[in-house]
């Protein structure tokens, strides 16, 4: 039986903007081979999407809630699970 996949999208509250946030989401999310993609957002927040082996999923999301060493995370909120999966780890724009 092959292992369960997983996509979530995630929003991440707190000080990540301008703590080297998106540049570690990606780091973190090939070392773990997920898909998906991660941005800042107008609010302040990051937004991210997540895709590939479900126990990877959850290690990036116990991950997120800590974040590099200058963040400080207050929230991470999963607002969808299930979607289409994404193809590589890109940081995108703004939004």
């Amino acid at each position: 039986m092959a292992p369960a996949r997983k996509t979530v999208t995630v929003r991440i509250e707190g000080r990540v903007q301008g703590v080297y946030y998106r540049a570690w989401t990606e780091q973190m999310a090939n070392r773990l081979d997920l898909e998906g993609w991660v941005r800042n957002r107008r609010d302040g927040s990051v937004e991210a999407v997540f895709s590939g082996q479900a126990l990877q999923v959850d290690e990036m999301l116990r991950r997120c809630a800590d974040g590099p060493p200058d963040a400080r995370v207050t929230k991470v909120v999963v607002t969808d699970e299930g979607g289409a999966p994404p193809s590589g780890f890109q940081v995108l724009p703004t939004h």
